[in-house]
């Protein structure tokens, strides 16, 4: 999502037969909140889904999601349950901002005891509500856009008896109280459920005895074993989907020169842990190039499949806390 997508977002959220009336007066609040949570990364993720045709291109789906302070959670699983979206919306209008984890306590959560995961709205445009292929880019990107974090808890809302059904499908549950947990849905009527406050979700705990399930690979987790700065990780997190350094200067705001620095410092990094997993750094002229391309392609293929290496941590605590599987080394940036 760009500042610019906010709007038409909070429209879709608006006009949502089901969502819309439970903001009230407080849909006022959103697109401000929003673009307020961009500006910050406030969000955990901010994604819209396009469809081009001969017209052009329209939003006809957004996803926003955020890691939620454990205070918070308990508040919203303590009934009377209430509507999340909303009170958030206007919580954060207020200037409120302790329901959401700053980038700093992320950091610390998700290399301790783990994360909150809360979808804010996984919102679709009523007449494409219905279109198998639309949830399913949804459910797409939300596995790619959360996997490699420590979770410990995903909560959420249903936003229409199509939503939750997907959630019970996929291996979700329902919140009976804070007292008893989750359980399943057992044959509870999706068109009453969504009308009134509920929580539907899961915990670490129960998803790694679901692990064929398909929301249970959010909750599988290995520590990163690399540390790269968070510079690094802005650099390989926009390369994942190709592109030249060119166009990752352009896209990222820094120069071509600070481009390939960052690059060289991540592959040093690499070098001192995992040395097998790129070709050798020593030159040979006109094959310069050539290597220069294996090795981006070597550690970018190694990083689709391992996005804890990009997810924000401690590097300090991990090693305090001796998480199995991490070899940072101490790593000195090229000049």
């Amino acid at each position: 999502m760009r500042p610019h997508d906010v709007r038409e977002c909070v429209e879709i959220v608006a006009a949502h037969p089901i969502v819309g009336p439970r903001y009230g007066s407080a849909i006022a609040d959103l697109g401000p909140v929003w673009l307020r949570l961009l500006a910050c990364n406030g969000l955990a993720s901010a994604v819209v889904f396009e469809e081009a045709d001969q017209a052009g291109c329209k939003i006809i789906g957004v996803g926003i999601t955020a890691f939620l302070s454990d205070n918070f959670l308990r508040e919203l699983k303590t009934p009377p349950f209430f509507w999340m979206g909303p009170e958030l919306a206007r919580r954060v209008a207020r200037g409120d901002h302790s329901s959401l984890l700053s980038l700093r306590q992320i950091q610390v959560a998700n290399s301790q005891e783990g994360l909150n995961l809360a979808v804010w709205h996984a919102s679709i445009r009523n007449e494409d509500v219905n279109r198998v292929e639309v949830w399913t880019e949804l459910m797409t990107a939300f596995l790619s856009e959360h996997v490699g974090f420590l979770l410990k808890e995903l909560v959420s809302q249903g936003e229409s008896p199509q939503h939750l059904e997907g959630i019970r499908n996929t291996g979700g549950f329902l919140l009976k109280s804070q007292d008893v947990g989750y359980g399943d849905f057992d044959g509870t009527d999706l068109h009453e459920l969504v009308l009134q406050p509920h929580i539907v979700g899961l915990t670490r705990e129960m998803a790694l005895q679901q692990l064929g399930s398909w929301i249970g690979t959010l909750f599988q987790y290995e520590p990163p074993q690399f540390g790269f700065s968070r510079s690094e990780q802005r650099l390989l997190l926009s390369a994942l989907p190709g592109g030249t350094d060119e166009q990752l200067s352009a896209e990222l705001g820094v120069s071509l020169s600070t481009i390939k620095k960052t690059w060289r410092s991540a592959y040093d990094r690499v070098a001192a842990c995992f040395p097998e997993l790129i070709p050798s750094n020593s030159p040979s002229n006109s094959k310069t190039s050539a290597r220069g391309r294996d090795k981006k392609q070597h550690l970018i293929s190694y990083l689709r499949a391992h996005p804890q290496e990009l997810r924000p941590v401690s590097r300090k605590l991990l090693r305090q806390n001796g998480s199995p599987g991490h070899r940072f080394a101490e790593h000195r940036p090229a000049s």
